[in-house]
């Protein structure tokens, strides 16, 4: 790898080198990739008190100018030699191979998020549409005008976006990027291990042609973090229960925690379960495991062990590969410990009583392995006697997914809160419930993995509803 790359704080487009350095280093050998100038949580709160002057530059864009930057920004996002924090640049392959370095991802899947964000830019103008329900677009240029004989005004939040990021996908990213197509700046907070998706999107779109101004990038500390949060009017905020839970009752941020996505297979379905396989498998196996769409959990109304082994005869089958293996199914941990923790909740769940680890039966050596200097978790399917069960509940950073049988008229009750369903049943009374259910997000009907994302159909929250007001106008003419 080349010499490591210094990314600076990003202060409304300035860049800004701090003497407070964070040195990324690569998980597998321990070399330096990248130090990042770090923004304390003093600057970022004086920086915030000035961004409204900078929202200008980018509201003085028109829609139709807005869509054709967003697809040139997609072509330069995935192929271009963009700028590589303060000197230098990075093409598309030294971007994955850093990621890898840094956060586990193995260059597959990279290249796989890599064309998620791209898609994004590229069908902003569908993706618009469908979070503004079919709005003219040419509305939000200057905020007033007529839809369906109702004349209305629409108002974005009086300041910029905060984004606080992790590390474990870089397809988050494209949850952000839409605000700035609808003409609100950001404020990107990284991930720790990952500030190479955000830095690599913000400079595709600032080539493209959005104002620089209109991006904010401050790699800083939890306190800088919840400087952020605190402090713009609107804000995402990524992260597990731990972090989000202090904020989970604030309207001004939206929450995207765990996931616990699900699988159902109604009874109308179970006696065929062998022929749903491969859509669970894809639920639970794709990106590694790592995104909060990832299944977590089937619930069967029986079969629930007959099930379970099939899953684990196939999920033990994938194992470690090297870091730019085009077959590798698994991402290593960038943080050891972390599997270790992780490692030791699931036996503990396992000696407690009432789960097993069919997986266990069906691989060689253990779960927490090391290959190649990486540590990793094999995929683990975990059948459980009880929904009570803390493992029929849990969500982990790898392909883990719990089995448990549910009475049918049973599982609406006992459902909980989940980003996606997949609800493989045409019961009519099972579906009629799920589309009523306050519990799910996104709801899919048949057999599609949890993990197939419309971007035009927003599976947690909605971007332009969050971000912009709509308010009648009662007009008289000729007055």
């Amino acid at each position: 790898m080349s010499d490591p790359v210094h990314i600076p704080v990003m202060r409304s487009g300035k860049l800004y080198e701090s003497l407070d350095q964070l040195e990324v280093v690569g998980h597998r050998d321990g070399q330096i990739c990248a130090k990042v100038s770090q923004a304390n949580a003093g600057l970022v709160r004086r920086d915030l008190k000035k961004t409204h002057a900078k929202a200008q530059p980018l509201r003085d864009l028109s829609m139709a100018q807005i869509l054709e930057i967003c697809k040139k920004a997609a072509g330069l996002f995935l192929e271009a030699e963009l700028p590589a924090g303060v000197e230098g640049t990075q093409g598309p392959d030294e971007y994955l191979r850093c990621l890898a370095a840094t956060s586990g991802l193995p260059v597959t899947m990279g290249r796989a998020n890599m064309k998620k964000v791209a898609s994004v830019l590229a069908e902003m103008g569908t993706i618009l549409r469908g979070l503004t329900r079919g709005l003219d677009l040419s509305l939000l240029d200057d905020g007033v005008g007529v839809q369906d004989d109702m004349t209305l005004w629409y108002a974005a939040p009086p300041g910029p976006l905060g984004v606080v990021l992790p590390s474990n996908s870089p397809g988050v990213n494209s949850l952000w990027i839409p605000a700035v197509a609808l003409k609100v700046p950001v404020v990107l907070k990284p991930g720790r291990e990952e500030p190479w998706t955000p830095w690599r999107i913000v400079q595709a779109m600032i080539a493209a042609g959005f104002p620089a101004e209109a991006f904010s990038l401050y790699p800083t500390t939890h306190d800088g973090a919840a400087t952020i949060l605190d402090q713009c009017a609107r804000s995402l905020l990524f992260g597990d229960e731990n972090t989000t839970r202090p904020y989970a009752s604030n309207p001004s941020i939206e929450i995207h925690g765990p996931g616990r996505s699900k699988v159902l297979l109604g009874p109308d379905q179970i006696d065929r379960w062998d022929s749903h396989l491969d859509v669970i498998l894809q639920s639970v196996l794709a990106n590694g495991g790592r995104s909060c769409v990832n299944a977590s959990s089937l619930f069967v109304p029986s079969h629930g062990e007959e099930i379970a082994t099939a899953l684990a005869k196939k999920m033990a089958t994938v194992e470690p590969a090297s870091w730019d293996d085009e077959s590798a199914g698994l991402s290593a941990f960038a943080n050891p410990k972390f599997a270790e923790f992780i490692d030791q909740a699931i036996d503990q769940g396992v000696r407690a009583g009432g789960a097993k680890d069919v997986t266990a039966e069906h691989r060689s050596g253990d779960r927490r392995v090391v290959h190649e200097g990486a540590t990793y978790l094999r995929p683990t399917v975990i059948h459980c006697d009880r929904v009570e069960h803390d493992l029929a509940r849990s969500e982990y950073l790898f392909p883990f997914v719990s089995v448990v049988e549910v009475p049918a008229d049973q599982m609406l009750e006992v459902l909980g809160p989940s980003l996606v369903v997949s609800a493989i049943t045409k019961d009519p009374e099972l579906v009629a419930g799920l589309k009523n259910s306050p519990d799910i997000h996104r709801l899919n009907l048949g057999p599609i993995p949890t993990t197939q994302v419309a971007w035009d159909q927003p599976h947690e929250g909605n971007l332009f509803e969050f971000l912009y007001q709509r308010r009648a106008i009662g007009t008289v003419e000729d007055w």
